[in-house]
């Protein structure tokens, strides 16, 4: 039997040390210690599929509570499905030990027991997801109402950019050089200069 351990952190939950730490605390080996900085809306992670990979039936897997597994509840369900009936491998949720350690619960009444907690936080997961979008759509909403600005601020075009294009147009100026004297990437000339004969057809 091997000894495995999964962490996952988020822009929107930073805990990763503290994964690491329950991890440490339990001497799995570095080499068995996989860890993802995604979201868990899905379970399409590289250092998941590279941990599946490597499990195989009897391996025991430790995370730190099931939203570290993921925030979806069907795929939750269905990824301790796979791993433990498929794989006949066994899962500890670190948070909830015992209640969550499926070495302990093998007669049919423990099983059930184990699917209705796991369900519960399941649900409490995806639900939590969910929260935290609707937060931040809030706090975005909120924020723009107020002027302020999201995104890369617009590149100015320089004050002579109508004569730099009309030279441009004229062949009097190449490619590279407009380029450089506009300080732009190539798709952001073309895109404010459609702006600015955007522009100058509606003040006319």
């Amino acid at each position: 039997m091997d000894i495995y351990g999964y962490c996952r952190i988020s822009s929107i939950d930073q805990n990763e040390s503290r994964q690491i730490f329950a991890m440490n605390e339990l001497q799995i080996p570095s080499h068995n210690l996989f860890t993802d900085k995604q979201s868990g809306r899905d379970f399409e992670r590289p250092a998941y599929k590279k941990l599946v990979s490597s499990l195989k039936s009897g391996d025991l897997l430790y995370i730190k509570d099931i939203s570290r597994l993921g925030r979806n509840y069907s795929e939750i369900q269905n990824q301790w499905r796979i791993l433990t009936k498929e794989m006949g491998v066994d899962i500890v949720v670190i948070d909830m030990m015992p209640l969550l350690d499926t070495r302990l619960h093998k007669d049919l009444l423990g099983t059930f027991i184990s699917e209705l907690i796991l369900s519960v936080l399941s649900f409490v997961a995806d639900n939590q997801l969910t929260t935290i979008r609707q937060s931040q759509a809030e706090g975005i909403a909120v924020a723009k109402a107020k002027g302020v600005k999201f995104g890369r601020p617009i590149k100015p075009v320089p004050a002579n950019f109508e004569a730099l294009i009309k030279q441009w147009n004229n062949k009097q100026l190449s490619h590279e050089e407009i380029l450089k004297r506009c300080d732009m990437s190539e798709s952001t000339f073309y895109r404010r200069k459609a702006q600015h004969r955007i522009n100058q057809g509606e003040n006319k």
